[in-house]
């Protein structure tokens, strides 16, 4: 039986282990931290459960390609409930409150009325948002394997996103919200996605969500790693967990196994590497195998950037309607890593009552981080009682912030956990404190990097990185690809 050792024991691992597993090979995945998943986890603290990553989850539409692999690894399906997300997010400004509602209809309403001078710009909004909901991540076979035919299904499967490439596909963000007279809906629009991003993506975004494929499973991030882990043990895979690794062996044109920090050497017939692709070509192997798509983003930094997060996570004594879901409001200004920031978000989780104990909710403040931001971040880093204060600062005056714009929390809100870009960096070994891959900005094209390495016959790649914008739904298709590659060797 052929054996694979799968370095990274987060979405992208997992997903390649289970397909493995099931099609007879014999797997181990080594993964650094004391639980499987990655970035796609959370944590407890003073009672409360605090998710770190699913905001919603692409691909709980049933029927799609991508729903249909999350069953087949035990994401979704056998009994798992699905939240079905009311609200986008919500934006307030002077007094007046814009949402965009999983209702399309609805929100274009609000927002006519909120503006009729923008009802012709926004009916188009809405009109191409639903196109945009046929959008799909390909999860059949790696493009490089694709065929024309394979091409002129997927392009059929989401023809309508043609439309909405040729509309919105040479544009950014703040353009997008310049197409806007009122002043509300261009700070909505600028709200929720940090600077620098393409205007499809908020549109893809939102259609995810109007779509009805982005919904949040039951027990949210971790629950979802856990079960796919425990997939991945029925099949017969072995997940060690604390098992850092320090390279792969390399013999020639081949991969031996790895080596494991505590000096143990494994021995495989295939490695695949599903983690963050820096630490791979900086840590597991030399430089000189990086894919040349990598070497290009890597590279060049303004025209594909990377985003993190400064975040912190409240507990509240009582249950408020008004602060469910994602909302975003102005504020006194913050200094946060490098920049000053005028506004602040709340994210609700009270649709899960187990993350809080009864009668009381957790909210979360994530504030956009920069690559400039990870630089300040990274340097008070070396000094930890600096960096732990600086992190106290700012979380003292958001709250504030955020009992300024809700005052019925005065006394009933408190601060249970703060992390920062660096947090990212230590846990999962993200570069620059990227939870999601490089953005494509529209100055840059998109790279899809093959998750091959030339030079190393028996070493594949399986991380969120190879395609932008990276996420959970990539990460899940690359381990697939990776799954698929060496399965078409058996």
């Amino acid at each position: 039986m052929r054996k694979v050792v799968i370095v990274g024991g987060g979405i992208a691992g997992m997903t390649a282990g289970v397909l493995l597993q099931k099609a007879g090979f014999d797997t181990e995945i080594y993964e650094k931290n004391a639980l499987p998943g990655g970035q796609c986890t959370g944590w407890k603290r003073e009672g409360y459960f605090i998710d770190n990553c699913i905001h919603w989850l692409t691909g709980t539409r049933p029927e799609s390609a991508l729903h249909e692999l999350w069953k087949e690894i035990g994401a979704l399906g056998n009994g798992v409930e699905v939240h079905e997300k009311e609200m986008f997010f919500s934006s307030k400004l002077n007094g007046q409150t814009l949402t965009f509602w999983r209702d399309k209809e609805r929100t274009r309403k609000e927002m006519v009325e909120l503006s009729p001078e923008d009802e012709k710009e926004i009916n188009k909004l809405i009109e191409y948002v639903t196109m945009s909901e046929t959008m799909t991540v390909p999860v059949e076979k790696p493009f490089d394997a694709m065929n024309p035919i394979d091409f002129m299904k997927l392009g059929m499967s989401m023809k309508s996103m043609g439309k909405v490439m040729k509309e919105y596909g040479n544009m950014d963000i703040n353009e997008l919200a310049m197409r806007f007279k009122h002043p509300l809906i261009r700070r909505a629009i600028v709200d929720y996605m940090p600077s620098g991003y393409q205007a499809y993506a908020f549109l893809v975004s939102y259609g995810t969500v109007t779509g009805g494929n982005g919904d949040i499973p039951k027990g949210g991030s971790l629950a979802m790693s856990l079960r796919i882990a425990e997939k991945y043990k029925e099949y017969g895979g072995v997940l060690y967990t604390n098992a850092s690794v320090k390279n792969i062996l390399i013999n020639g044109k081949k991969a031996d196994g790895i080596m494991l920090e505590n000096g143990e050497q494994v021995e495989a017939d295939y490695v695949i590497c599903a983690c963050d692709t820096d630490y791979t070509f900086r840590k597991l192997l030399p430089d000189k195998y990086m894919p040349k798509g990598l070497k290009q983003m890597y590279a060049d930094r303004d025209k594909y950037p990377v985003s993190s997060g400064f975040q912190i996570a409240y507990a509240v004594d009582g249950v408020f309607g008004e602060l469910t879901g994602t909302r975003v409001f102005s504020c006194d200004e913050i200094n946060v890593g490098n920049q000053t920031v005028k506004s602040m978000s709340v994210q609700s989780y009270d649709y899960e009552p187990d993350f809080a104990p009864v009668g009381k909710m957790i909210l979360q403040t994530n504030f956009s981080q920069t690559e400039a931001d990870y630089k300040y971040w990274e340097s008070l880093y070396t000094d930890k009682a600096s960096y732990e204060k600086r992190k106290t600062e700012i979380a003292e005056q958001a709250i504030q912030r955020v009992i300024k714009e809700y005052p019925f929390l005065e006394g009933k809100i408190h601060v249970i956990d703060v992390w920062s870009p660096m947090t990212y960096t230590r846990y999962c070994n993200s570069y620059k404190g990227a939870y999601m891959s490089f953005v494509t900005t529209k100055q840059a094209k998109s790279i899809t990097v093959p998750g091959v390495v030339k030079g190393l016959d028996n070493v594949f790649l399986a991380s969120q990185w190879l395609m932008g914008p990276g996420g959970l739904p990539t990460a899940a298709a690359m381990g697939k690809f990776a799954a698929w590659r060496i399965m078409k060797r058996k």
